[in-house]
């Protein structure tokens, strides 16, 4: 779900409420918050992703850019999902004030389109490394059009070497 927060504007700058419980409700989510995270990505064009994590710590997500653009896709990940396999990509950028809420379910991931550009997002579940996976960025049978020449994205060494989507087994999300 793509939404954004109400900015209001005047000669000073601007102020925005940028997380209500309230405003969220309204929109129908309700997830507990649990984790902050922040990223900052040096250069145009780093990959951070897809990551995801498995019951019974999965993570919703709500995120938005701070300073700069990503391209932030998601893939369904619910094996009994009319929409499983297939992913959704937008662009999120801070002249926009766009936020991203990912369900429980998705796996997520983006790429920065300026340089210096901050991400930050909130997480239902705290990080469980045992729990977490990686699904290869460019993996050819999801047919991601990233905004990046594969020659030339910034990868971690973790995520240069994610499992294709093939390779990783259906998950029981429980719900």
């Amino acid at each position: 779900m793509l939404f954004a927060p109400k900015r209001h504007q005047d000669l000073r700058g601007c102020f925005s409420e940028t997380f209500s419980l309230r405003h969220l409700a309204t929109l129908g989510i309700s997830d507990d918050w649990v984790q902050d995270n922040y990223s900052l990505s040096l250069e145009k064009g780093v990959v951070r992703g897809l990551h995801l994590q498995r019951p019974p710590t999965a993570q919703a997500k709500l995120v938005r850019v701070n300073r700069g653009a990503i391209f932030d896709v998601v893939l369904d990940m619910r094996p009994d999902s009319p929409s499983f396999g297939q992913h959704a990509g937008v662009e999120l950028n801070a002249r926009d004030w766009t936020q991203l809420y990912v369900p429980e379910g998705y796996a997520h991931g983006f790429c920065t389109l300026e340089p210096d550009t901050e991400v930050i997002y909130k997480t239902s579940r705290y990080y469980s490394p045992a729990d977490e996976l990686g699904i290869l960025w460019n993996d050819p049978d999801l047919g991601i059009a990233w905004p990046v020449d594969p020659a030339m994205a910034l990868l971690s060494p973790k995520d240069a070497v994610n499992a294709r989507f093939a390779e990783i087994g259906p998950i029981d999300w429980g719900f």
